[in-house]
């Protein structure tokens, strides 16, 4: 049976708790191996390691510290395939995904790597003579990193490689339904030789090692991705300790789907954002606003291609949707459909869990459809976090535009139209931190900022030189070589 420890202080090591729970592959019912469940004694050792590493940290160059996440990008290269694997078997998505996250970590340390000589402040005139006026970047301390299952290396990525070339320390949090490729990547960094205490592996729940680390003093930052009400929790307790947070917290995406539309490119764009992953992302697509002319042609489309997709063990390569993460989300979407039934949407296709005698032990939910869905129901403002999409009819743009924005997040929105101006008057009125034109809702890339408006986060970015605001502080600095006391906003007028 394969043990997952924790990394603490450069050595792994069992929790104090001597606890373990099983690590269970969601297209089979297989137990992979157990993971340590820890304490908050367990914090409190990271912790004490990350703070004192970060002492010395701070004080190496950041093209340095960016040489170690070079290692780390090259190293992710090399072992990208297995690392996918283990990906693919513990958290189910199919394969051809899961090499596309693990390129999504590499990406992103190449990427931070870069920022190691591009930590810019700005050097500003001063309003006084003999005077020189700068701005800096500089770390905040030891970082807590909260992730979530679905995406359990590039949201790590995300998160850890900015806040080391930055000059902080980390303290790791993974999901416990994927701590083994949060194993693979911390052995990762351990073999780029980056300084022991610097990124520290608590694993277990987060009602114990979660609310530790947001408890914490020597923890200056939080950064979670996550569930809305968690999300909150956190940012309550923080905010009350002046802990700084970083958030971000699902969406209610939407497809606009206009008259003038190519169908086909509409149809492959919503089948990607909504039955990827098995729907179980931040972005997944959740609605459709299609036009009341093309409704019925995009329908039929959508229904025919449903139908040809395969589902199963995400390690077939034939596979197009993998199953979801557990039981109790499988049920939990199972409810939703029932509510989405009971509000008197139209369910075109899907609607149900998939026994065993269809693929197994697994815990697969059939790709749904709904239809001639109002806005207001239930299933079409809240995150099912599944392969359930609702059809929503439209008149106009106007009317799209106003319906994407009436939910409580803000995250992606897309559009399909040959009309370029309306094309403009989306990426100006659409109410989402990110907006695709003639593209699905996902598929994000790390050189620009992750994150959306209203209940997804709380303004901060993951990714993009965003980020690097996340994980420093800003110092102003007056040189005055003039030899006397000049006064700002005084003596210079």
């Amino acid at each position: 049976m394969k043990q997952i420890l924790n990394y603490i202080n450069g050595e792994w090591s069992e929790s104090t708790s001597g606890k373990f729970t099983p690590i269970v592959n969601p297209a089979n019912g297989e137990v992979l191996g157990e993971v340590t469940q820890s304490t908050k004694e367990d914090v409190d050792r990271a912790v004490i390691a990350a703070k004192t590493a970060q002492k010395s940290w701070r004080l190496v160059p950041a093209p340095e510290r960016a040489d170690f996440l070079y290692k780390v990008a090259y190293l992710l290269k090399e072992k990208k395939e297995k690392i996918a694997r283990t990906l693919t078997s513990e958290m189910g998505k199919v394969i051809d995904e899961a090499r596309g996250e693990v390129q999504e970590a590499i990406d992103m340390a190449f990427y931070m790597a870069g920022e190691g000589r591009r930590l810019f402040g700005d050097t500003v005139p001063s309003e006084l003579r003999n005077k020189l006026a700068f701005s800096q970047r500089i770390p905040i301390g030891v970082a807590g990193l909260i992730t979530p299952w679905n995406f359990p290396i590039a949201i790590a990525s995300w998160k850890s490689l900015p806040a080391l070339v930055a000059g902080n320390a980390v303290v790791w949090k993974p999901a416990t339904e994927t701590p083994m490729t949060a194993y693979e990547f911390v052995r990762i960094y351990e073999e780029a030789g980056l300084p022991k205490g610097l990124l520290n592996l608590v694993n277990g729940s987060g009602s114990v090692v979660g609310n530790s680390m947001v408890e914490h003093p020597d923890i200056d930052l939080i950064s979670f991705t996550g569930s809305n009400e968690v999300g909150r929790a956190i940012n309550a307790r923080a905010g009350a300790l002046l802990k700084r947070t970083s958030l971000e917290m699902g969406g209610k995406n939407a497809v606009t789907v206009l008259e003038d539309a190519d169908l086909d490119l509409a149809v492959d764009g919503i089948l990607w954002g909504a039955f990827g992953t098995s729907g179980q992302r931040c972005t997944a697509t959740s609605r459709i606003l299609v036009h009341e002319n093309v409704k019925q042609a995009l329908e039929t489309k959508l229904v025919e291609r449903i139908g040809e997709l395969k589902l199963g063990d995400g390690l077939d390569e034939t596979v197009k949707v993998g199953p979801v993460i557990n039981r109790s989300s499988l049920e939990r979407i199972d409810e939703y459909v029932k509510i989405g039934q009971q509000e008197g949407a139209k369910l075109l296709v899907g609607g149900k869990i998939l026994d065993e005698n269809e693929l197994g032990k697994g815990y697969y939910y059939a790709p749904t459809i709904f239809t001639d869905v109002s806005p207001n129901m239930r299933i079409a403002m809240e995150e099912i976090f599944g392969p359930v999409v609702s059809i929503i009819p439209i008149k106009s743009l106007e009317e799209a535009i106003e319906i994407n924005n009436s939910v409580e997040f803000g995250l992606s929105s897309a559009i399909f139209t040959a009309d370029v101006n309306r094309a403009f008057q989306a990426m100006r009125d659409l109410d989402t931190g990110i907006v695709y034109i003639n593209a699905g809702t996902t598929g994000a890339e790390i050189h620009l900022p992750f994150g959306g408006t209203k209940g997804t986060g709380n303004g901060h970015r993951d990714s993009g030189v965003a980020a690097l605001d996340v994980y420093t502080e800003w110092k102003s600095v007056y040189v005055d070589y003039s030899g006397k006391l000049q006064r700002a906003q005084i003596d210079n007028y």
